[in-house]
């Protein structure tokens, strides 16, 4: 495992700043939220950890391995308006470490 994929996945959501925009703080950022938290959706990843395409980030991390589910269900913003179909992810198990043989 690269370094830079083992910090991402070891970092915690203090670890980052949220004034930090590039891609790979804002899927710490995410993880670090998930593991604490257990589930996230649209509205709370943009407004509570400053993710402007949540989306786009839980597909970076399910592609290193992240375990992400999704459920969609209508929710109200923060000026309660109906949203349809807002994603809310939930995080499975941890991905497992690779072993050397």
């Amino acid at each position: 495992m690269t370094d830079k994929k083992k910090a991402d996945q070891q970092a915690g959501l203090k670890k980052t700043h949220s004034d930090d925009i590039s891609s790979s703080a804002q899927r710490v950022r995410l993880l670090g939220y998930l593991r604490q938290h257990g589930s996230i959706n649209t509205f709370e990843a943009m407004r509570l950890l400053n993710i402007l395409r949540p989306g786009a980030r839980i597909s970076e991390l399910r592609a290193q391995g992240h375990d992400i589910r999704t459920y969609l269900a209508t929710l109200e913003d923060d000026q309660g308006r109906a949203h349809p179909n807002v994603a809310t992810y939930y995080l499975g198990a941890e991905p497992a470490e690779k072993v050397a043989a």
